[in-house]
Formats: structure tokens, sequence, C-alpha cells
């Protein structure tokens, strides 16, 4: 995360998902981070909706 978080931030991108395996970085996801389709579907809990709160108050 320290090793990519700055990056990302200053490509505006503030809620991304990432996938490492032992030491390497295997995937950046932007579309659907955490996992949360599937929190969604299998939990009902709405961890999209929940982030993009906290988000808005953040930049807001």
């Amino acid at each position: 995360c320290a090793a990519i978080g700055g990056v990302l931030k200053e490509r505006g991108l503030i809620f991304v998902g990432i996938d490492v395996i032992g030491d390497y970085l295997t995937e950046i996801n932007v579309t659907s981070p955490t996992g949360a389709q599937q929190l969604k579907r299998f939990t009902g809990i709405d961890a999209s909706a929940a982030m993009w709160d906290v988000i808005e108050s953040k930049v807001a």
C-alpha cells in the first residue's frame, strides 16, 4: 500500500482494492474493490454505499 498509495491518489483513485500474492502485486481493482459485490450478495451489507458516504464527507 505504501509503495503505490501516493501514485493512486495522484491519479484521483481514492477507493481501490489490491490483490497481493506473496511479495507480488497482481491486480489493482478500481471497479469492484474489496469484493464489495460479493459482500452485498451474500450478506446484504452494502460496503460501497458506506464507503462512498465516508468519501463524500472527506471531500465535501
